[in-house]
């Protein structure tokens, strides 16, 4: 190896490097530890899910190590181009998509299958790096801050467009990065007011909620009577909020229900909430089985907390989780792997998991902040608010404290897709890293 490339490596962050090897690690082990069995011919078994992520790993840690010994500018200057071709995946995957477990996002030819919405992660997060750090660019404008929002809205409404509602929800996470970039707080207030006003509209009933929303705008009117007065404005900002919460609860949260999400999503959002699904919100043709209690996503997850729950402190050890090897669990090599995890090596194992993914998100922090390009710290935000939300969502779906939607675990998930995308991710990270004296537009 030149002495280049030595000092190359020499400036990689090994900390995160370690981190990154050691979850992919605990990865490989889970997948193997739910497929595995005794009576098995071997253990190199190709057909087998574990096989084919030590696969994907090496082609992961191939394409990282292209990354390493790629100019850092390239990622600047590839930025927005990846992310038309990324966009275009998406507009063509819409079209000819291959449908896998009731989701239109997979791209294929042959055996080989992937999901365009994963890769697409990694191109929005270096075209909205390259818009935020651009010295054009004045985010405290309205037609800034709208194309910002494009970044990340695009890509999710295509991909809600696949019936891949899940993966969509991650492309949110873009806007804490904007939020670090200057976004005003009321756009955060208005974003977490409607998730309470949408769980309202599920929990109350249609008309009551009506009358609770008119009744607080007439007690805000009241009690700012005097401003209404002098200040028009106010009366035209009351005004709207009041007819943008009528319209939001009983027009767009319906018809969402009705005719966008999937029968399966509706129940999961349901089933979390412990509530049944209205017979408004089932389609023609369905029909409710009064005798059934819950659905699939509810056996999903009561299998998993009795999983997680039966491993104790230190769980039962290694190959040893009845759960997980009855195959009680559906799904557990990939949106499920946690309670893998839970099970075999207890909560004493499942927060020393948590303590890693803690650390590594850190760590990226740290790395984001210390960058002298802004175009390499935007960047490190996008990494570090991905993995947040993918590590939030999924442990939380898990233990039962979130819908079912089929979001995976960075790193311990099975899926080549996802262990690419994650993998790129991060090693564009340490490229820039290393040359974070340098200044990337």
């Amino acid at each position: 190896m030149s002495a280049q490339g030595k000092s190359l490596f020499s400036r990689l962050d090994t900390t995160t490097l370690v981190l990154y090897l050691s979850l992919v690690c605990i990865g490989l082990l889970a997948v193997f530890s739910v497929e595995y069995r005794s009576t098995d011919a071997g253990i190199f078994l190709m057909h087998k899910n574990y096989m084919r992520q030590l696969v994907w790993l090496g082609i992961s840690l191939f394409v990282g190590l292209l990354i390493v010994f790629t100019d850092s500018k390239f990622f600047s200057s590839f930025a927005y181009l990846s992310y038309t071709i990324g966009v275009l995946l998406l507009v063509v995957t819409i079209f000819a998509g291959v449908d896998v477990k009731g989701s239109h996002s997979w791209l294929g030819y042959g055996n080989v299958r992937f999901q365009p919405g994963e890769v697409c992660k990694i191109f929005t997060s270096l075209a909205l790096s390259k818009f935020l750090s651009s010295p054009e660019t004045n985010f405290q404008t309205l037609r800034h801050r709208i194309m910002g929002a494009a970044f990340a809205l695009v890509p999710a409404i295509l991909i809600i467009l696949q019936s891949e509602t899940g993966l969509a929800l991650v492309y949110f996470c873009f806007f804490l990065v904007m939020y670090r970039e200057g976004l005003p707080n009321i756009i955060l207030i208005i974003g977490f007011s409607l998730v309470a006003l949408t769980l309202a509209t599920l929990l109350v009933d249609r008309l009551a909620l009506f009358v609770i929303i008119t009744t607080l705008a007439a007690l805000a009117g009241y009690m700012i009577r005097r401003d209404l007065k002098r200040n028009p404005s106010a009366r035209i900002l009351l005004v709207g909020a009041w007819l943008i919460c009528i319209l939001f609860s009983q027009v767009m949260v319906p018809v969402l229900f009705k005719y966008v999400l999937q029968k399966h999503q509706i129940e999961r959002i349901y089933s979390t909430l412990g509530q049944d699904v209205p017979d408004s919100y089932l389609k023609a043709g369905q029909k409710k089985d009064e005798k059934k209690k819950g659905n699939v996503s509810d056996y999903n997850v009561k299998q998993s907390k009795i999983a997680i729950g039966s491993g104790g402190f230190f769980g039962k050890g290694f190959l040893n989780g009845t759960s997980t090897k009855n195959e009680f669990v559906p799904e557990q090599h990939t949106d499920f792997i946690f309670c893998s995890i839970g099970e075999q090596f207890g909560f004493f194992g499942s927060a020393i998991l948590i303590a890693l993914y803690l650390s590594l998100m850190l760590r990226i922090l740290y790395l984001a902040e210390r960058q002298r390009s802004s175009f390499s710290r935007i960047y490190g935000y996008c990494v570090a608010s991905i993995l947040f939300f993918h590590f939030a969502i999924n442990i939380s779906m898990t233990i039962g404290i979130a819908p079912v939607i089929g979001i995976t675990l960075p790193f311990l998930s099975y899926g080549g897709s996802s262990l690419l995308s994650f993998s790129i991710l991060m090693f564009i990270l340490l490229r820039l890293d290393s040359d974070r004296q340098v200044m990337i537009r």
